[in-house]
């Protein structure tokens, strides 16, 4: 068949030609796919014109195919066959069994606070599983998820716009401090205690933006004395500094439990923000995707 003759094909046709072709019958092969006998002569007439062959000529128990028929009998019916494979298949994900590879948009803190708690929650459900992280521009986040280049995003991300997303948690920032350091031991609040910042010098991550705004916007630059570009190696430097950092206090928590940090909350201005998992709405019927969603709103969502 040629490219004009593909364009004017119904697939109903094919499903014709194979059913006259295994029942050698146009009355048999109508029964079977429930058509009336005009009809299915209708539909072969369209199929012999668009392909220039009569196909079948009759016999006296029905019909026989013609050469040029049983040269087209296997193909039909492997292409048949394919695609009703591919349209049957279950919509299910076997996470048990699978091997999937996930790409997940996270930046390094979001890495600290998620990845240790879910891959052990994956070796337990889906062992074969695997997740690649794939930090992306915050303008790249939306278009990346609707080609499919990463599976999920998880973050705060007000700039993300058009996606499906769940609630994760809810979180602000703090300031983070060695344990003993002498700020920590003076009892402030409210405006004092946000006035009080200019006695500290800091430390900042470049890819943070909410921090440095923060920083700025407290007139804070001048006291920045140190700049990185990863979140997890600060705790490290507080710990052996005076100097202070501002971060999530969700993943300060976590340092704190392990001791030598101390924990200061003034009254930020942005200091509040939402933490949400993102996902295209091209996949939100995916079986895979929607098995790891459960999972992963299971482990982290504070409704749960």
């Amino acid at each position: 068949m040629n490219a004009m003759h593909i364009e004017k094909l119904d697939l109903n046709l094919l499903r014709l030609f194979d059913a006259v072709f295994r029942a050698r019958s146009v009355s048999r092969a109508a029964e079977a796919l429930g058509l009336t006998q005009p009809a299915a002569s209708h539909g072969l007439t369209r199929l012999r014109l668009l392909l220039g062959d009569a196909l079948f000529t009759r016999t006296p128990g029905g019909v026989a195919p013609t050469p040029r028929a049983e040269r087209l009998a296997v193909p039909v019916q492997a292409a048949l066959a394919m695609l009703q494979q591919a349209l049957a298949e279950p919509e299910r994900f076997d996470p048990a069994t699978s091997r999937k590879l996930f790409r997940i948009h996270m930046s390094d803190i979001g890495e600290g606070r998620f990845l240790p708690a879910l891959m052990a929650r994956l070796r337990e459900l889906a062992p074969g599983v695997r997740i690649e992280t794939m930090p992306l521009a915050t303008g790249d986040v939306a278009a990346a998820l609707d080609s499919g280049r990463v599976d999920f995003a998880f973050g705060f991300l007000p700039q993300v716009k058009d996606t499906q997303r769940a609630q994760l948690l809810k979180d602000r920032y703090i300031v983070l401090l060695r344990k003993g350091h002498p700020f920590a031991k003076r009892r402030r609040s409210g405006q004092a205690l946000l006035e009080a910042l200019h006695e500290l010098d800091y430390v900042a991550v470049r890819t943070h933006a909410d921090t440095l705004r923060i920083l700025q916007l407290l007139n804070l630059e001048d006291r920045l004395r140190l700049t990185t570009e990863h979140f997890m190696v600060l705790p490290a430097i507080v710990r052996a500094t005076d100097l202070a950092v501002v971060m999530p206090r969700n993943i300060a928590h976590g340092f704190a439990e392990e001791g030598g940090y101390a924990i200061v909350e003034p009254p930020f201005p942005l200091r509040d923000f939402t933490v949400s998992l993102h996902w295209s709405k091209r996949f939100e019927a995916d079986p895979a995707n929607r098995w790891l969603r459960q999972v992963i709103t299971a482990l982290f969502s504070e409704r749960s």
